[in-house]
């Protein structure tokens, strides 16, 4: 029996649609890959509990961690606390600290479980910091907090550094202190003012290339405390030639939602490893994907992966920063949390058209895991908008 209703299009009309895709199998064990992959992970807004949406959101923490359970078991790494959690849009310091305390008790009792927890400065507001050493005494409490309970740190990109730094030696010696002081290695984020506008001109340059030489130096002088960089610019030539020059040993993570594919599989020569907020959308069909290419079926790796990019550069497009919405509406959707609300209210940054976009390349894609439930819930959101 076909599974059939009605949606909107991008310019408005009302159009019926019959789903074609077919859901992913789950693997019976967590897949062996010969690429390290994290998945960016959400959090579960509660809204039953909130009274205070926008400035103080509820967690409903069984839901998040449940779905962190759900990523290990298709053989992912978790990155704790990052973007795709909403750091700095909905889910602040305090509640970073208790996602990441929560997150690395329940690793504990998952055999095989890992996870990197994001590291940064969003307890120190911006317009607030005066001097480098604010944003270095910033660093130094969130990685402090997650050493002391037994986590590894990714170095998120600081809106305050991006603030009160006047050069790329600003940078170096910001960097430089702080994976000096780390207990083990650590991953660089450089993030694009895409994802985030008030980090325009990190690096000390609007432009890539001296962006680029500033990083090289800080991994070059620091090369025995980082492990890899990710970057997220959404720009794979950019990328190829940051992975072309880094150091032996020194790993790049893809954060490229638009072009993961091609970088992950790689050139023949190099790869990309992965560090991505769209896998928390795909995670059974990037598993499956990143199963096969690590069996060397390389056809099958392109099969099923490569559907899912359309949807993922959709769920990513322009305003970037606001994909989180995307990727918890596929959370709903796929039964993962029985509500679709974010903290802070970000289901309301995109629009209905937007979001039956999503479920068709969804649908197209085979990311529906529950395609019967998918509809049902489909058609209750769309009926808030007066649609039948």
């Amino acid at each position: 029996m076909s599974l059939t209703l009605n949606l909107p299009n991008s310019d408005g009309v009302i159009r019926g649609y019959e789903l074609v895709g077919t859901p992913i199998a789950r693997p019976a064990a967590p897949p062996h890959f010969n690429r390290i992959a994290y998945a960016a992970a959400h959090v579960v807004s509660d809204p039953r509990k909130e009274t205070d949406p926008w400035g103080r959101p509820a967690i409903d923490w069984e839901a998040t961690i449940a779905f962190r359970r759900h990523l290990w078991s298709l053989g992912f790494k978790i990155a704790e606390a990052m973007d795709t959690s909403q750091r700095g849009m909905g889910l602040d310091w305090a509640g970073a600290q208790e996602l990441i305390r929560r997150s690395l008790d329940e690793a504990r009792n998952v055999d095989g479980a890992d996870l990197a927890c994001g590291a940064g400065t969003d307890h120190l507001i911006a317009s607030e910091a005066r001097s480098l050493d604010d944003v270095i005494r910033a660093y130094e409490t969130q990685v402090e907090y997650v050493e002391k309970h037994g986590g590894r740190a990714i170095m998120m990109a600081s809106r305050a550094l991006a603030r009160v730094a006047a050069s790329t030696d600003d940078y170096a010696k910001v960097y430089g202190r702080i994976l000096s002081q780390a207990r083990d290695k650590v991953v660089l984020h450089w993030l694009g003012d895409m994802f985030d506008p008030q980090l325009a001109g990190y690096w000390g340059s609007a432009q890539f290339e001296p962006a680029l030489e500033c990083v090289l130096r800080i991994i070059e002088e620091n090369r025995d405390k980082v492990e890899g960089i990710k970057i997220s610019l959404l720009d794979n030539a950019k990328e190829v030639q940051l992975r072309t020059r880094l150091p032996n040993g020194v790993l790049c993570f893809t954060g490229d939602d638009f072009n993961y594919a091609e970088l992950i599989e790689g050139d023949g020569e190099r790869y990309s490893h992965a560090l991505l907020g769209i896998f928390d959308a795909v995670a059974p069909s990037a598993s499956k994907a990143l199963a096969a290419l690590a069996a060397g079926d390389v056809a099958t790796f392109r099969s099923v992966i490569e559907p899912t990019v359309p949807l993922s550069r959709k769920i990513f497009e322009a305003p970037t920063q606001y994909y989180k919405a995307g990727v918890v509406f596929l959370a709903w959707l796929n039964g993962h949390q029985n509500h679709f609300s974010l903290p802070a209210g970000m289901q309301s940054a995109r629009g209905v058209n937007h979001y039956a976009e999503i479920f068709r390349l969804a649908d197209k894609a085979n990311v529906l895991d529950k395609p019967d439930l998918a509809v049902r819930r489909m058609k209750n959101f769309v009926g808030v908008f007066g649609i039948e």
